[in-house]
């Protein structure tokens, strides 16, 4: 980089631009993905450059950053141009909750507030242990977590740690820890053996729609779809693995589980 810390930042994902607010550095954001909505006012503070998957590198570059923050080989194209472009880049990866925590303190120390940073982390640790440690009714209740409706995708590593952490039994804890959405595919009768007594869906962007799923062949005999127990979270809190998930996410699920 040519400045230690980092004096202007493009965030391409919004888990760190929350990061970076929380942390009281977020006037060194000089640019923000579209998605980023976290916390309110970044809409009117900062330039958007980015979608997901394709970015505005004319646009990044006229920013003159001295460092590009991105996430997971889903952006390699766009870290690739930047690169090319002379740009440096750091690239996170997290999709547990070890990783969002490690995430926290490794942006931390980028921008030299990994004081800050740690005492961050660790006011999320000790609010998931407190969450966890609450005393809830037995049995557990089995979650199926939808984070695509066409085809069926079950919930990544973190989602499935917070339903855990709620109280609830994940229905599929067996692909956690599987990254790619398309190891997580889960078929229409893996989801009716499993039984769930709650679906939590969360379409990646799109509103979910209750009624389909209820519509769904052969689901109106599992519990969650006869107990009328399917719930919408919204995907800014629970599909970005950043402090949105270990707040109000995981509140929502609790509310989900036990509201």
């Amino acid at each position: 980089m040519r400045h230690f810390p980092p004096r202007r930042i493009v965030c391409l994902t919004e888990e760190t631009v929350e990061t970076l607010y929380l942390l009281g550095e977020q006037d060194r954001i000089v640019g923000v993905s579209g998605y980023a909505v976290r916390p309110p006012q970044v809409r009117r503070e900062k330039p958007r450059v980015s979608a997901f998957v394709s970015a505005d590198i004319p646009k990044i570059l006229a920013l003159e950053p001295d460092l590009v923050l991105a996430f997971s080989d889903l952006q390699a194209g766009i870290v690739a141009d930047l690169v090319r472009a002379g740009i440096d880049v750091h690239v996170f990866n997290q999709r547990d909750i070890a990783g969002i925590l490690t995430m926290i303190r490794t942006l931390g120390a980028l921008v030299d507030a990994a004081g800050r940073a740690e005492d961050l982390a660790k006011s999320f640790e000790r609010r998931l242990v407190a969450i966890a440690a609450t005393p809830r009714p037995s049995p557990r209740p089995k979650v199926y977590f939808e984070e695509w409706d066409d085809p069926l995708i079950s919930g990544i590593g973190w989602v499935s740690e917070l339903i855990e952490i709620a109280g609830g039994a994940d229905a599929f804890p067996e692909l956690r820890h599987r990254q790619a959405a398309k190891e997580r595919i889960v078929s229409a009768e893996a989801v009716r053996e499993a039984a769930p007594d709650v679906i939590l869906a969360s379409w990646c962007g799109k509103k979910v729609v209750p009624a389909r799923i209820r519509q769904r062949e052969g689901w109106s005999k599992i519990p969650a779809v006869r107990d009328d127990r399917i719930v919408e979270i919204k995907s800014p809190i629970i599909l970005q693995p950043g402090p949105a998930a270990l707040t109000e996410g995981l509140d929502a699920i609790v509310s989900a589980l036990w509201g």
